[in-house]
C-alpha cells in the first residue's frame, strides 16, 4: 500500500521551502518599490497554510519510503510546486489565465524555458527573480534540493534520488546521499556565483547578472529581456554564456572529481564527455560553414552564433544571441538533433543524454560484430564498467518510449492546427526541456502564447515527463502501480 500520510508530510515540508523561496523575491519587490510585493506576501501565507495542513494530516506517518512512495512523491512534488508557484503571477495580475500561469511555472521548474509572455520586460523585478529562481531550484531537482537541506526528513531518500536523478547510470560522491547532495549543490552554487560575477564584470547589472547566471547554470533559458542575451550586443558576454552553459551540461559528479583533485585528464578520458564535445564541435563547424556560405556572416560572427546556439540547444538552455529562424533550414535539422540528444547525465540539462548516445553506438558496434561472429560474447563497457543486461533493456525501453511520445504528441499538435515544423519541434522542446521552437509561426525568439490551451497543458505534461526521465511519471499511470500487492 502507498503510505499517503508520509506523502502528505513530505509535500507539506516542500511547501514550507517554497514559501521561503517566495520570501526572497519580496526583497526585490521592496527594493525596487514595485507593486508585486502584496502578491508575494499573499502567496507566502497561502502556501504556508497548505504546508501546515499537509504536515498536520501526515503527522503520525511512518518515516520510511517504499519505492512506490518515492515515485509518487517525486511526481507530485513537481506538480504541487508548480501549482503554488502560479500564485505570484495570478495574484499580481500579470498573468490572468491559470493555464498560462501553470505553463510558465512548470516551464521554470523543469528548466524548459518556454514562455507565454510576449513582453517579459513588463514584469516587476520580484516576478522576474521568481521566474529565474524556479529554474535554479529545478535545475538539480526539487526533492534533491530538499535532501541536501533536510537529510533526516524521511527515510528512503536513495529511492527518491533514483526517481528524480537524470541518466541511466547513477553515481554518488559519498556513501551518504545527503553528503553527496550537499557537495553537488556546492558545485552548482560555485558555478552560479562565478557566472554571475563574470556577467557583472563584462557589463551586466548585478540584477541581470544574477538572473542570467541562475538561468545559465540551470540550463533554463528564462531571461529578463525580450531579446535574451542578444539585448546586450556583447560578444564577450555571449562567450561567457556559452562557456557556463557548456560547463553546466557536464556531469557534476565528474566535474567535482576532476577539478577538486586536479585530474583534468579524467574529463577527456570519459567517453560521455568526449561524445559531448565531439557533437558540439561537429555541429558548430557545420552551422558555421552554412552561415558563412549562405548568410554571408563573417568568420568570427558565424563561429560565435553557431557555437552559442549549438551549446544552448544541446544543453537545453534555450538562450539565444541570434535568430535561428532566419538561418538555412538545414541548420534547423542540426538544432533539432541537439534538442533530442541533450548534454551529459548528472547535469542540469534535458534530452536523451550523451551517455545513452554512447551506449547506443556501442550496442550498434557489437551488433555488427555479432553478425560476423555469431558465437562471440561481446560485453558492453562504458569507461571500463560493464553495463548489465537490464540497463541495456531499460535503454531500449526509454528510447522507444521517448520516440513514441514524440510521435503521439506531434500528431496531437498537428491535429490541433499547429504547422508540422512547429508541432515536431515544440514536442522535442517540451520533452527535452529545451525551450525554443523552430518554425515560422512560433520561432526560436518568440513566445508560445499563440498555442491553444489544449496544447499548453499537453506541453506542461511533456515538460514534467521529460524532466523526470519519462518512467517516473508514466509508472504512476499504470494499474499495477496502484495494486495492493
Amino acid at each position: 500500500m502507498i503510505n499517503l500520510k508520509l506523502v502528505y508530510k513530505i509535500l507539506g515540508q516542500l511547501l514550507f521551502i517554497e514559501a521561503i523561496l517566495m520570501l526572497l523575491c519580496i526583497v526585490f519587490s521592496f527594493y525596487y518599490h514595485e507593486d508585486d510585493a502584496p502578491a508575494f506576501i499573499a502567496s507566502v501565507i497561502i502556501t504556508t497554510f497548505f504546508g501546515y495542513t499537509l504536515r498536520f494530516i501526515g503527522r503520525n506517518a511512518e518515516n520510511t519510503l517504499s519505492r512506490r512512495d518515492a515515485y509518487l512523491v517525486v511526481s507530485l512534488a513537481w506538480i504541487v510546486f508548480s501549482l503554488f508557484g502560479t500564485l505570484p503571477f495570478m495574484i499580481s495580475g500579470y498573468i490572468n489565465s491559470f493555464t498560462d500561469a501553470y505553463f510558465e511555472t512548470m516551464s521554470g521548474f523543469t528548466t524548459t524555458g518556454a514562455t507565454i509572455l510576449d513582453d517579459v520586460e513588463k514584469l516587476p523585478h520580484g516576478l522576474l527573480f521568481w521566474r529565474s529562481l524556479t529554474q535554479w531550484i529545478g535545475g538539480l531537482g526539487i526533492v534533491f534540493f530538499t535532501i541536501a537541506l533536510l537529510p533526516s526528513m524521511v527515510g528512503g531518500s536513495v529511492k527518491v534520488f533514483a526517481a528524480e536523478a537524470t541518466g541511466p547510470i547513477k553515481t554518488k560522491l559519498h556513501p551518504r546521499l545527503s553528503v553527496s547532495a550537499r557537495w553537488i549543490w556546492f558545485v552548482y552554487v560555485f558555478i552560479t556565483v562565478a557566472c554571475a560575477v563574470s556577467y557583472a564584470t563584462f557589463g551586466m547589472s548585478w540584477f541581470d547578472g544574477i538572473n542570467y547566471a541562475m538561468s545559465t547554470t540551470a540550463t533554463g533559458g528564462f531571461s529578463t529581456h525580450n531579446m535574451s542575451t542578444e539585448f546586450f550586443h556583447s560578444p564577450a558576454l555571449e562567450y561567457i554564456c556559452t562557456f557556463f552553459c557548456f560547463l553546466s551540461g557536464v556531469n557534476f559528479t565528474l566535474l567535482y572529481f576532476s577539478v577538486s583533485k586536479f585530474r583534468f585528464k579524467d574529463l577527456f578520458r570519459n567517453s560521455e564527455f568526449k561524445f559531448y564535445v565531439g557533437v558540439i564541435s561537429g555541429f558548430t563547424v557545420f552551422i558555421m560553414l552554412e552561415l558563412i556560405l549562405r548568410n554571408q556572416y563573417s568568420i568570427e560572427h558565424a563561429f560565435r552564433s553557431g557555437l552559442f546556439q549549438v551549446v544552448s540547444f544541446i544543453t537545453t538552455t534555450g538562450l539565444f544571441n541570434d535568430d535561428a529562424g532566419k538561418w538555412p533550414h538545414v541548420t534547423w535539422v542540426v538544432l533539432a538533433a541537439c534538442m533530442f540528444i541533450g548534454a551529459c547525465s548528472g547535469s542540469t540539462s534535458g534530452g536523451l543524454k550523451c551517455v545513452r548516445g554512447v551506449m547506443i553506438l556501442k550496442i550498434l558496434r557489437n551488433q555488427f560484430r555479432q553478425i560476423l561472429h555469431p558465437n562471440a560474447v561481446l560485453p558492453l563497457k562504458v569507461d571500463g564498467v560493464n553495463v548489465p543486461q537490464q540497463t541495456r533493456v531499460t535503454l531500449l525501453a526509454f528510447l522507444s518510449t521517448y520516440l513514441l511520445l514524440c510521435l503521439v504528441i506531434s500528431f496531437s499538435m498537428i491535429a490541433a492546427g499547429i504547422d508540422n515544423t512547429n508541432a515536431i519541434t515544440i514536442t522535442l522542446s517540451s520533452l527535452g526541456n529545451v525551450g525554443p521552437s523552430l518554425g515560422l509561426e512560433i520561432g526560436p525568439t518568440m513566445s508560445w502564447s499563440s498555442l491553444p490551451d489544449f496544447a499548453k497543458w499537453l506541453c506542461s505534461l511533456m515538460m514534467l515527463i521529460g524532466r523526470l526521465e519519462i518512467f517516473t511519471v508514466l509508472v504512476i499511470l499504470t494499474p499495477q502501480f496502484w495494486n495492493k500487492n
